[in-house]
């Protein structure tokens, strides 16, 4: 039996994204066209459309569904603005198709390296970190949206940063998300009796 993934790609916007209260419909015309099975290795294209995050690549996986969708809507991308994806094949090929023109920082790049090519409107990463690292938020235009799943524990927060008229970046929690780590970004093991 083959698998329709048209039919699972909308089941997955009607069912993952429009019901965590997703209403931009932007995002959801593009997850409905996007082929999220093509960035799946070829023995977890079947998990492509799951509630969980996949495994693209070892130790690298694309968020969940519900969580890249709720964090794009935060964002708010607009078409003609330029992005950056930090680790997020997904969220690349879902704001190519809303009409963002997309830079990516890939598994195996160094990620904590200064970012040359901003500054960005809009900045987002689909795997967790310990902390938002600085060369991050400092390539945020004017007016610039950063997303980011901070995470410490077991449930992390998803974080909106914003770079205001005068430069300076502030940050907000907007919704719990667990999407597994990013490699490298870890928090370091402490000692305890």
């Amino acid at each position: 039996m083959t698998l329709d993934f048209g039919a699972a790609r909308l089941n997955m916007v009607e069912n993952q994204v429009r019901t965590n209260d997703v209403t931009d419909l932007d995002i959801q015309d593009a997850m409905r066209v996007v082929a999220r099975e093509e960035l799946c290795p070829p023995q977890k294209r079947y998990l492509a459309y799951a509630e969980a995050p996949v495994e693209y690549a070892p130790g690298w996986f694309m968020m969940e569904p519900r969580d890249v969708s709720k964090l794009l809507q935060f964002i708010g991308p607009l078409p003609t603005e330029r992005a950056l994806a930090i680790a997020a094949p997904y969220a690349a090929a879902v704001l190519r198709r809303i009409g963002l023109t997309v830079s990516e920082l890939k598994a195996g790049d160094d990620l904590k390296a200064a970012i040359t090519d901003g500054p960005y409107d809009v900045i987002i990463c689909e795997g967790a970190v310990d902390a938002t690292p600085k060369t991050w938020t400092e390539a945020l235009g004017i007016g610039g949206r950063l997303g980011v799943v901070v995470r410490r524990g077991p449930v992390g927060k998803a974080r909106l940063y914003t770079c205001g008229e005068d430069g300076l970046v502030a940050g907000r929690e907007v919704f719990d998300a667990t999407p597994p780590m990013l490699p490298g970004f870890a928090p370091a093991p402490s000692f305890a009796f």
